[in-house]
């Protein structure tokens, strides 16, 4: 028997019906959050409770997702779902099952939704699924903002790129007169102005920006995993990578891709910094609530008076003349881990360049994030 989706305040819960209690405080707070809140029997797949707000947002009633569930009534809308939440009937006490999934609403047009579930065990020995349903409309309209915003970036910036691309292809074909000096400087700006291409295609291309939102985003990394990325940059720039680390069983929560770029970013400075051939230290070791990463090169170290402005936005040392780069890599790196509560520092400054990257870590399970007990940088230099 399905009950009725009203907007009904309950009753209050008596003292010996402490589940009812739990319930009404479980779909308050769904509620409250702009979730739509549903609780079905088990194992009959009888729907017990659902919110008022899935009518609002689908055009549909109870009843009608109670046929979906059966596998009857509106398949062709809601069957996604109801195969969904059938098949989450099946899954383990506590296990936390999330699945986006497309539904349409009663005018036929698609909704998406992303479905989170888990079986309980009630106090009188029976079970019963709950679950939550979120609207995914603003968040899929957010992300196509961007992409549409991505994408207009990507054409403002080529145009003029491309012009200029051009032009200097131009003076490069027609300075078979010019001095040597005159001559590299064109190529340091086709080369500069290819590297920026080559950012457009990684970061804003259509095809890129496409992706973004198909496929649920990883949300942490293997700090182990994390390491391998360094080793495995250097082996493909043919130098031998020295690595010291402990037995690392945690992770990092993040944006993946970002971490990785930050450690790129510290990798490449080593590369550029140090002799063809030489070997670079990579090493990962557990320190406080956290992991901390380090990246020793075997160059000339950072002059003192570069030390403190390393991280400054756009700025390039002493020892960076006639090297390419633009001064945004530290910078840029920096700045993601601060976002993900790390701290980038340069420790030595002598005898070749160490930067050490600290992040704070968790269980590699997914459990409770280990709190970070370091500040943020604020582009702050220690040595």
């Amino acid at each position: 028997m399905i009950r009725s989706t009203a907007a009904v305040p309950p009753a209050p819960a008596s003292p010996e019906s402490g589940i009812d209690s739990i319930d009404v405080q479980f779909r308050t707070i769904a509620e409250l959050a702009g979730d739509i809140a549903l609780s079905i029997d088990l194992p009959t797949l009888c729907l017990r409770y659902l919110s008022p707000a899935f009518s609002a947002l689908l055009g549909y009633d109870a009843a009608a997702l109670q046929e979906a569930i059966a596998g009857s009534g509106p398949r062709e809308a809601l069957g996604a779902l109801g195969l969904h939440l059938a098949a989450g009937s099946e899954g383990e006490p506590g296990a936390r099952r999330v699945q986006e999934v497309e539904v349409r609403n009663a005018d036929g047009h698609p909704v998406g939704l992303q479905v989170i579930t888990t079986v309980l065990r009630n106090a009188d020995g029976s079970s019963s699924l709950v679950g939550l349903l979120r609207d995914l409309s603003a968040q899929r309209a957010l992300l196509a903002e961007q992409r549409r915003f991505a994408s207009m970036l990507n054409h403002e910036f080529r145009t003029p790129l491309a012009t200029i691309d051009g032009a200097i292809q131009r003076l490069e074909a027609t300075s078979q007169g010019a001095d040597e000096a005159l001559r590299q400087r064109y190529r340091k700006i086709a080369v500069a102005t290819d590297r920026l291409i080559a950012m457009l295609d990684e970061y804003l291309s259509p095809d890129r920006m496409a992706a973004i939102g198909k496929v649920r985003q990883p949300n942490t990394i293997a700090a182990r995993a994390l390491l391998e990325e360094g080793v495995k940059q250097l082996r493909e720039a043919g130098r031998e990578a020295l690595v010291e680390a402990d037995e690392l069983s945690l992770g990092l929560r993040g944006e993946p891709e970002g971490l990785r770029l930050a450690l790129k970013v510290m990798v490449d400075n080593a590369l550029l910094f140090s002799p063809a051939g030489s070997p670079v230290a990579l090493g990962a070791r557990r320190s406080g609530n956290g992991i901390e990463f380090t990246v020793r090169d075997q160059g000339r170290g950072v002059p003192a008076q570069d030390a403190v402005h390393i991280f400054d936005k756009g700025y390039r040392g002493a020892n960076a003349a006639g090297l390419p780069g633009s001064g945004l890599g530290l910078y840029l790196a920096r700045s993601i881990v601060d976002v993900h509560g790390g701290l980038l520092r340069l420790a030595n400054t002598r005898g070749g360049a160490e930067f050490k990257l600290w992040l704070p870590a968790m269980d590699i399970s997914g459990q409770q994030q280990l709190a970070s007990s370091s500040p943020n940088s604020d582009n702050r230099n220690d040595h």
